[in-house]
């Protein structure tokens, strides 16, 4: 009789916001759910000190702070825990650092008052590498920043694409569009399957963390042109 396998460790997560209520009403949540929260920050500077101490899964991580603001302790982390995933917290769904963040690095963002359900399942999900925003959120936030984004280093993504393949072209062209999975295999006439393998594919060449960083560089690279048709690079 063998041994049965040991049940998943769950993501661990670290909190940073500076609103003690936010922190706890989150930790609360999660740890109900049998997510783990190893630590809690109270602003940006904290947040990176910690990550690097806890090396969390997941951060949750509030744009907003004292000492160091989330989009630059978002980067900080990222780049100095590059297997950690980050999700940005706001307070209005258009905040005009999310473009910023998702070019960063981060896998998405949370509104404040999301509801308990929906907080333990996205914490779940970024940590599986997959990304938070449903691909028309994303590209919705990508067109209203992308020309006018506050000043930010380059996404840590390479933007020469002359290695895709004229099909993952095709793929990266209409996920920067908004399509997901399911639109994709419906519209290029491929399996769900392949289309998932295509897009592992685009994700291994680019360097890309998960879809939201694909939707920006599409349109970083003029893929997909904000406001219009996509287009193809000459």
């Amino acid at each position: 009789m063998t041994d049965a396998p040991a049940p998943d460790r769950g993501p661990r997560v670290l909190i940073a916001d500076d609103q003690e209520l936010v922190r706890t009403g989150f930790r609360l949540i999660l740890t109900a759910r049998g997510i783990e929260v190893v630590g809690e920050a109270a602003d940006g500077a904290e947040a990176v000190a910690a990550a690097l101490r806890l090396r969390p899964d997941v951060v949750l991580m509030d744009i907003r702070m004292p000492a160091m603001d989330g989009l630059e302790a978002a980067r900080r982390v990222l780049a100095q825990v590059p297997e950690c995933r980050v999700i940005m917290l706001t307070t209005f769904d258009l905040d005009r650092y999310v473009y910023a963040a998702l070019a960063a690095g981060a896998s998405g963002f949370l509104l404040k008052d999301v509801t308990p359900a929906h907080l333990a399942a996205a914490v779940r999900l970024v940590d599986t590498g997959d990304a938070l925003l449903a691909p028309s959120i994303t590209r919705r936030l990508v067109e209203r920043f992308a020309a006018g984004a506050p000043a930010a280093p380059a996404p840590a993504v390479h933007r020469d694409l002359a290695a895709l393949t004229p099909r993952e072209l095709e793929v990266l062209t209409l996920m920067g569009r908004g399509l997901s999975n399911t639109e994709l295999a419906h519209t290029l006439t491929l399996s769900e399957a392949t289309v998932k393998t295509h897009v592992a594919r685009i994700f291994a060449k680019l360097g890309l963390r998960d879809r939201a960083q694909a939707v920006v560089l599409a349109y970083e690279t003029g893929l997909v042109a904000p406001g219009g048709p996509s287009v193809r690079p000459s």
